[in-house]
């Protein structure tokens, strides 16, 4: 016995050396590897313009215009020190405090649904009616989701739903990682399969002065092949989990979690009263409004937030809460996303690092250089890889567009290739990174929400990401040589 129990510790402390560290000890080593970074590589920058892009004004640079600048200079020290990484976090903060704010006055608003209790009935009275039939709200919610992420760029506005689809996936006898499969990975499958995204595709094509989408009909295909490789790995993820629980990447974690999402005791008879049925009416009345808004007059953050906070004060009078148990819910509510909110902030605070020791310039014009005097298809894979490099430090798609498509399009036009297949290389290249990045906040958020690690979420992803980029590295060479 004495052996057995020796060797048990032995390897639970082998498990525990591998162990990936706290989301946001990972956070602040990558923002000290940045910011070593910064006395490695050297610093500089091209020029910059402003350019009209769908008659909005954003700031590209000049191609062929890059200088180094020496780090240390009358205009300060570019070499990020110890200064500059325990600054890192708080600007990241600042410089994400819209994004910050839109998570907490969500989670205050949910802390007021959520505590109606009708979210929790109705998921019951949604599983008694679906029974075994579960399986196929997967599909259905990740092709709404990934054509929402394909067309309008849908992505921070699903974080409301995580707790929601979290809590109906534990109701379905599925996990809690499956709902961040069905929203995280739908929405941005959706991205990297992005036919009419202004956030992504057309920005990238405004800069790189491509005219009328001119490949959309191959944009078309892959959207289609993306969307059913992931909806067909999902399901099979999901009906795995429900065969056999202990299958589940996260099945520790929702032995804990479970209770906390769902409230009520799923052997009791519930009574979906109509209350419950007047909140849940105007939480799909408020969506509804939500698409419009978006869709028809562009809202984002501020706009959507305020639909929610509408929505949470609507569910505290209808379930005659008093003014004092709606402010202690929506705190109660904030508390809750707190982790998420300022993971978002930590993830923004390597960009800070990058930007101020000026080496993103640096490694755009490096491995832009190398790609010169290769084959279509070589180049084409190689642009891809060089995408899922910068998206780690660019994980705006419109940002990392108005960043490097002024030099990429030009560089494939030297090459003979259409401007198209360098922007299909930057659209796979920004999506799928995202995809595993440890900087996509909107990724963390959703982590954070569902009490998943990051390493947990790696460990699922590495089941089907080479699959995805050798599709994506497949359809890039394909736009190469298809030209127009």
């Amino acid at each position: 016995m004495e052996a057995s129990a020796i060797k048990a510790k032995v390897v639970e402390k082998k498990r525990r050396k591998w162990a990936l560290p706290h989301s946001y000890s990972l956070m602040f080593f990558i923002i000290m590897i940045v910011a070593l970074l910064t006395w490695i590589l050297p610093s500089g920058q091209f020029e910059r313009k402003e350019v009209t892009v769908d008659g909005s004004t954003r700031t590209v640079i000049v191609p062929g215009t890059f200088e180094t600048i020496p780090k240390v200079s009358d205009q300060g020290d570019l070499r990020q020190g110890l200064t500059g990484v325990l600054s890192a976090p708080m600007e990241g903060i600042i410089n994400a405090v819209d994004v910050i704010a839109f998570v907490l006055v969500v989670g205050g608003a949910f802390g007021i649904i959520l505590k109606t209790g009708a979210i929790d009935r109705g998921l019951i009275a949604l599983s008694n009616r679906l029974q075994n039939k579960g399986i196929f709200v997967i599909p259905i919610a990740m092709l709404i989701f990934s054509l929402g992420g394909s067309t309008f760029g849908m992505s921070e506005e699903t974080i409301p739903l995580y707790t929601i689809f979290i809590s109906l996936m534990f109701v379905l006898k599925f996990d809690s990682i499956t709902a961040i499969l069905i929203l995280f990975l739908g929405t941005q499958i959706g991205y990297v399969g992005s036919t009419l995204n202004p956030f992504s595709v057309l920005i990238a094509q405004g800069v790189s002065g491509i005219q009328g989408n001119p490949q959309l009909w191959l944009r078309f295909i892959e959207w289609i092949v993306f969307t059913g490789v992931s909806i067909g790995f999902t399901m099979w993820y999901a009906a795995r989990v429900k065969k056999n629980p202990e299958k589940s990447v996260v099945y520790k974690n929702d032995l804990e979690s479970r209770s906390h999402f769902l409230k009520a005791d799923l052997g009791e008879v519930v009574h979906f009263s109509v209350r419950d049925k007047m909140i849940l009416s105007g939480f799909g009345v408020a969506l509804g409004i939500i698409v419009w808004g978006i869709l028809s007059h562009g809202w984002y953050m501020v706009e959507i937030g305020a639909v929610f906070m509408g929505l949470g004060l609507f569910a505290g009078i209808v379930s005659k809460m008093n003014q004092k148990e709606m402010a202690e819910n929506f705190v109660s509510g904030c508390s809750e996303f707190v982790y998420a909110a300022v993971i978002i902030g930590l993830a923004r605070g390597i960009l800070v690092i990058a930007e101020n020791g000026m080496i993103i310039d640096t490694i755009l014009n490096s491995l832009a250089s190398v790609m010169d005097g290769l084959p279509k298809y070589a180049f084409t894979t190689i642009m891809l890889l060089f995408h899922n490099i910068i998206t780690f430090f660019v994980p705006s798609s419109s940002g990392e567009a108005a960043l490097t498509m002024p030099v990429m399009a030009p560089l494939a036009d030297l090459m003979g290739i259409h401007g198209e297949a360098a922007v299909t290389a930057y659209q796979f290249g920004n999506g799928l990174t995202n995809i595993i990045s440890p900087t996509n906040g909107v990724l963390l958020a959703g982590l954070a929400i569902a009490k998943i690690s990051f390493g947990q979420w790696i460990k699922l992803m590495l089941k089907i990401f080479p699959i995805l980029w050798i599709i994506a590295a497949v359809f890039a060479a394909i736009s190469a040589y298809v030209g127009m």
